[in-house]
C-alpha cells in the first residue's frame, strides 16, 4: 500500500532527504549518515526545534497540504450531453455558453447575490493578508463575490484603542471594511469573522455600529492567533491590555513598547497561542441571538475538518439557530499559520466531509428541519472544482469558499506592478507587454467601465478581477457542456465516479454503471 503523505521532507518547511529512496513510513533516509548536515525535518528540528513545525517564512506565505488522499475530486468527472437544455430554450441558436448564468443567492431572510458562486477564505492577521488586502478586497468587490475578513484583526491592530477592555477604534479593521465598500455594487458582501478573542474585545459590536458591517461569521474551535514577529505599540494602555491577555511585553530602545507574543528563548518568529473555543449548544444559540440583536442581518458559521460527530453538531446547531450560511472547511486545503504536519495529517478530507454533509442535510430536510445554505472549502482553485463541489452537494451547497486561490491573483498583480516600476519584469510576463493594460486582459474592460476612477484600482485588484472573470467563463463552458444554463440546475446526476472507491464515498454512480437503464431503452426501446 502506498504512503499517502510525504513525511520528514517538504518545501514548506525547507527540508529534504539526502537520498532518493527514504523509508516510506518514517520519511528518514534509508541510510542515515553520521556527518549529514541535517537536511530532513528531523535533522533540521535538531537545531531549529519548534520553528520547523510551521511553514516558512512564517506570516509571509500561504501553504497547502500535499497529502494524497485515497479519493478526491479528481476521481469525479463532469457528465456532458448532446441533447436538451435546462434553464433556457433548447435551440441551437439560443443555447450558447455565453447565455449561462453563474449567478446565485445565499442566505435566509437576508439574501446575498453573487456573480460567481465563490467567496474568499478568511483573510486574517497574517502579513500576507494585510499586505495584499487592497487587491483582494477591491478585486472581490468588482467581481461581485463575498470577501471575508479573518479573525482577530482588532487584537492584532497596533493602533487599536480600547476602553474598559472593549475596542472603540481599530484603523486596520476600518481600512479593510471601507476598502471593500468603496467598490461594492449589488453583488457580494463584506463579512467579518470573529473568534473568542473578538467577542471579548467587542469587535462585532464595533463593526456593526461604527463600520456598517451587516454580515458576521462565527468560527468554531480556534481562538486568538498570536503575533508572528513583533508589533510596536504607541501607548502604555495598549501594552497593558495585551499583557493581561498573556503577551510578553517589553520596553523598546525607540521609546516604544514591543509585544513579542508567547516566545521562549531563541524561538523568535513562529510560536503562537490559541485559545480553544469550546462549543456548547446554549452558548452557540446565545451567540447567534446576540449577533442578530446588535444588528447583524446575515450570520454564518465556519467550521473545520473535525470528526463526523462534530459535523453533525455543526449542522444541528446551525439548523436550530436558523443561520444563513454554514461553511464547512475540509482537510487538504491551505493555511497561513497552521502547523505543517497538522495541515497534512489532521482532519477529515474535503470530499469525504462534503459527502457526509450532503447525507446529513438530506436527512434533516426529510425530517422537516431547517437546512441553512451550505458552502464547502478545502483545496479548491479552478472552475471544474466549483462545478464538482456544487454538483456533489446539490441542492444544499450553494457556493465554494476559496482561500489560497483568491490570494494568489492579488499577490501576482501587486508584484507585476512593482516589477514594472523597477524595470524588472520577468520575461514570461514581459512578452505580453510592458504596461498594466497590455498585461492584464481585463484591464480595458474596467477602464471602459470606470473611466477616470480606473486609476484608483490597484494592480492586485486587476489580478483578482481577471482571475474571477476566468472562473466565470470556465464555469459557463462546463455548465453549457452539461446543458445547465443556471447554477440552480446543477445536480448530482451531472457527475460520474471514475472508481468504485469514489462511488462508495460519494454515492455518485460508477462510470460503468451510469445511465445503463436509459442507455438500454435507447438501444432497444421505441425511439
Amino acid at each position: 500500500m502506498m504512503n499517502y503523505g510525504t513525511p520528514n521532507a517538504s518545501a514548506a518547511t525547507g527540508t529534504k532527504n539526502r537520498v532518493s529512496d527514504p523509508n516510506p513510513q518514517s520519511g528518514l533516509c534509508s541510510v542515515c549518515l553520521d556527518g549529514c548536515p541535517g537536511l530532513c525535518e528531523v535533522g533540521k528540528s535538531s537545531y531549529r526545534g519548534r520553528e520547523v513545525i510551521y511553514p516558512a517564512p512564517f506570516g509571509k506565505v500561504t501553504a497547502g497540504a500535499v497529502k494524497q488522499y485515497p479519493v478526491d475530486y479528481s476521481h469525479l468527472n463532469i457528465q456532458g450531453t448532446c441533447v436538451g437544455a435546462v434553464g433556457i430554450e433548447a435551440d441551437s441558436d439560443k443555447a450558447l455558453f455565453t447565455k449561462v448564468s453563474t449567478e446565485t443567492e445565499i442566505g435566509g431572510k437576508h439574501r446575498i447575490k453573487l456573480k460567481v458562486p465563490i467567496f474568499t477564505g478568511a483573510l486574517g492577521s497574517t502579513n500576507i493578508a494585510k499586505d495584499n488586502w487592497d487587491g483582494m478586497a477591491i478585486g472581490g468587490a468588482l467581481s461581485g463575490i463575498m470577501v471575508v475578513i479573518g479573525e482577530n484583526i482588532v487584537g492584532m491592530d497596533p493602533h487599536a484603542e480600547f476602553k474598559n477592555g472593549r475596542v472603540v477604534k481599530s484603523p486596520e479593521l476600518e481600512r479593510r471594511v471601507k476598502t471593500y465598500k468603496q467598490w461594492h455594487n449589488e453583488y457580494g458582501a463584506i463579512v467579518l469573522q470573529q473568534n473568542v478573542e473578538d467577542g471579548r474585545l467587542g469587535s462585532p459590536e464595533y463593526a456593526v455600529d461604527k463600520l456598517g458591517v451587516e454580515c458576521l461569521e462565527l468560527k468554531w474551535g480556534q481562538g486568538a492567533k498570536n503575533i508572528g514577529g513583533e508589533v510596536k505599540l504607541k501607548t502604555l494602555e495598549r501594552a497593558l491590555e495585551l499583557k493581561k491577555r498573556g503577551y510578553v511585553v517589553e520596553p523598546d530602545p525607540e521609546n516604544a513598547v514591543v509585544a513579542k507574543g508567547f516566545k521562549e528563548g531563541a524561538f523568535k518568529e513562529f510560536e503562537r497561542h490559541s485559545r480553544l473555543g469550546m462549543v456548547e449548544y446554549d452558548s452557540f444559540m446565545g451567540s447567534v441571538q446576540h449577533l442578530r440583536k446588535i444588528g447583524a442581518k446575515f450570520v454564518s458559521l465556519k467550521t473545520g475538518a473535525y470528526r463526523i460527530a462534530d459535523l453533525a453538531r455543526a449542522m444541528r446547531f446551525a439548523s436550530d439557530a436558523k443561520i444563513d450560511l454554514l461553511t464547512i472547511d475540509g482537510a487538504g486545503g491551505g493555511t497561513g499559520m497552521s502547523p505543517w504536519r497538522m495541515m497534512n495529517e489532521w482532519g477529515i478530507p474535503t470530499l469525504y466531509l462534503q459527502s457526509i454533509a450532503y447525507r446529513f442535510a438530506k436527512e434533516l430536510r426529510a425530517k422537516g428541519k431547517y437546512v441553512p445554505d451550505l458552502a464547502i472549502a478545502g483545496g479548491f482553485s479552478l472552475e471544474d472544482h466549483i462545478f464538482k463541489a456544487l454538483a456533489l452537494g446539490a441542492p444544499y451547497f450553494k457556493a465554494v469558499c476559496m482561500g489560497r486561490a483568491t490570494m494568489v491573483p492579488a499577490m501576482v498583480g501587486k508584484n507585476i506592478d512593482r516589477w514594472l516600476s523597477e524595470n524588472k519584469l520577468p520575461p514570461e510576463i514581459k512578452k505580453h507587454g510592458e504596461s498594466l493594460e497590455t498585461i492584464f486582459v481585463s484591464a480595458e474592460t474596467l477602464k471602459s467601465k470606470f473611466g477616470k476612477r480606473y486609476s484608483e484600482i490597484p494592480a492586485g485588484a486587476l489580478g483578482m478581477y481577471t482571475f474571477c472573470d476566468r472562473l466565470q467563463l470556465g464555469l459557463q463552458q462546463l455548465m453549457a457542456g452539461a446543458r445547465k444554463f443556471g447554477v440552480e440546475h446543477i445536480e448530482r446526476a451531472d457527475l460520474v465516479s471514475l472508481t468504485q472507491n469514489a462511488t462508495e464515498v460519494t454515492g455518485i454512480p460508477y462510470v460503468m454503471d451510469s445511465d445503463v437503464k436509459e442507455a438500454k431503452n435507447i438501444l432497444f426501446g421505441k425511439i
